[in-house]
């Protein structure tokens, strides 16, 4: 069985301002295909939603910057990691993801390397 990273991404930076009842809504949709997903023994780690206050960006020669920078196209908004067979399986699993029912949302599938593969 090997791990998969599933990265979340969103069009147009972070979340805009939800009502109290749109949060429970979404949480209670993320918390749902999460068990599933620990239901069937394929939960690894539940990951994080990834933030953006007090982030920095870090480029060569020495170079940090407040980041990062909300206006690119695609804002990574979260992980988990996942066990399948293959990343075929990891993409069926990640398919109820509920940030796919989001404008812009979508779901990257990346297979964790160990350090000694080069895969």
């Amino acid at each position: 069985m090997k791990e998969f990273a599933l990265i979340f991404r969103v069009e147009n930076g972070p979340t805009p301002d939800l009502s109290p009842a749109e949060w429970q809504e979404r949480m209670t949709g993320w918390m749902n295909w999460m068990g599933g997903i620990a239901a069937k023994d394929r939960l690894v780690n539940n990951g994080s939603r990834l933030g953006i206050r007090g982030s920095k960006w870090l480029g060569a020669g020495g170079v940090i910057s407040d980041g990062p920078y909300t206006e690119i196209k695609e804002f990574i908004n979260g992980y988990t990691i996942i066990r399948a067979e293959s990343s075929e399986e990891a993409a069926e699993l990640a398919k109820g993801c509920p940030i796919l029912f989001a404008p812009g949302g979508s779901v990257e599938v990346r297979p964790l390397v160990a350090p000694d593969h080069a895969e």
